[in-house]
């Protein structure tokens, strides 16, 4: 009889344990059990944060294909499209968060003007949520035009950029919230992204 020696042990996934309820003990699970208990970590609050931030970010899109037509300086240009490229993305990545947890894309009364916010979206110079462009702003940078419009542009992304930011840390001030491992991983770029791109903005504009 032939004895292999020396041969490395297959190595081993270590154990996932779920703590018990108070006064038990805690459980084994598996992989798969794991991921779908992640999924259900999430509140009424996460979930308007991720429907909101879409709408939030569709608007930063939207500014950026004007920049496409509108603007004059080629590094404001490129800062667009990598902001583009970044909220297409994270759109991509709320839907599917959403999706997965059953929770619909659009607020219940979204048909309404954004739900809550429906009486703000009558006034022209009140902005649907924090950071947005206001109707009336959004005007007036689809009426601009070479450098005007590159400094409303960063100007009104540099606004853009800090209203996401509040939104995330309006939501972290919500008991219990953001503690979903996706939509905590999600809300830390956001903040890391957008605060480098803020900077970076902020240098753009004082240079024009």
């Amino acid at each position: 009889m032939t004895v292999l020696l020396g041969l490395p042990a297959a190595p081993q996934t270590p154990p996932i344990f779920q703590p018990g309820a108070p006064g038990t003990a805690a459980r084994t699970i598996t992989a798969a059990e794991s991921v779908a208990l992640s999924r259900t970590t999430f509140t009424p609050a996460d979930v308007a944060f991720m429907q909101h931030m879409m709408v939030h970010h569709a608007q930063a899109v939207d500014m950026v294909a004007l920049l496409e037509t509108r603007g004059s300086d080629p590094t404001v240009a490129l800062l667009g499209q990598r902001i583009a490229l970044s909220q297409d993305a994270e759109i991509a990545l709320m839907r599917e968060w959403l999706e997965a947890r059953g929770q619909p894309l659009d607020m219940p009364d979204a048909h309404a003007g954004h739900g809550a916010h429906a009486g703000h979206a009558m006034d022209p110079n009140v902005a649907v949520m924090p950071g947005m462009l206001s109707p009336a702003q959004m005007q007036a940078l689809t009426a601009a035009s070479g450098p005007a419009f590159d400094r409303l542009f960063l100007s009104g992304m540099i606004q853009h950029h800090q209203g996401a930011i509040d939104m995330v840390n309006a939501l972290m001030a919500e008991p219990g919230s953001a503690e979903d491992p996706l939509l905590s991983d999600f809300i830390a770029s956001v903040i890391a992204d957008q605060s480098a791109e803020i900077l970076r903005m902020q240098s753009l504009l004082s240079a024009l």
